[in-house]
């Protein structure tokens, strides 16, 4: 699951950039990565890059629910059955420049990816990957909203190298874990008084 939200927004983003900078035919096609952004990222893809460091997983308590869905079938009963839990993915979003003293591609290119998230505040059913597809409810995502890191100058020492302009994306997904427990009922078609 958390893979397809990686491929999702990937495609989000390869949608949305200005094709200069994605497109294979570009002259310097930009990379999107999901790698630890520590001192061997750059090692480790293709620069520049635009890299989504998924850092926090937890779910989402204020979207919990303990009612049960309703599914309504053609022969007189109904499936119910538990809904999914919701769980917030926020991810680091940084640039890596070919030149780590080139800091206007970098900030170029994080203005870019900061205008192509904050266009969706959920995210477009076109580009949902995988087990993400057809989703209800819609994916919510939260851009430029304060990390759930305790300190970003802490990370980035424990990342072992030098701070750089960073954007928090928050993306929240269903998890469906009731998958088994349903039940089928006949549904109340006659009212008594």
């Amino acid at each position: 699951m958390l893979n397809d939200l990686d491929s999702t927004l990937e495609e989000l983003l390869r949608r949305e950039l200005p094709p200069n900078l994605v497109s294979p035919d570009a002259l310097t096609p930009v990379t999107i990565s999901f790698v630890t952004p520590d001192q061997e990222l750059t090692r480790k893809v293709n620069l520049p890059a635009i890299n989504l460091f998924l850092y926090d997983i937890r779910e989402n308590l204020e979207l919990r629910s303990n009612e049960w869905i309703v599914t309504r079938q053609s022969n007189g009963t109904a499936i119910r059955q538990r809904p999914p839990i919701r769980v917030d993915c926020s991810y680091l979003i940084t640039v890596w420049a070919k030149d780590p003293a080139d800091f206007q591609t970098e900030h170029r290119l994080l203005g870019e990816v900061m205008k192509a998230l904050l266009r969706y505040p959920r995210i477009p059913a076109a580009v949902l990957q995988g087990s993400l597809s057809g989703q209800e409810p819609p994916l919510r995502a939260l851009t430029l909203r304060p990390t759930q890191l305790q300190s970003l100058g802490e990370f980035w020492q424990a990342m072992g190298g030098r701070p750089k302009p960073a954007m928090n994306y928050t993306v929240t997904i269903a998890v469906p874990v009731h998958v088994d427990e349903k039940d089928e009922v006949p549904l109340v078609l006659d009212k008594r008084i």
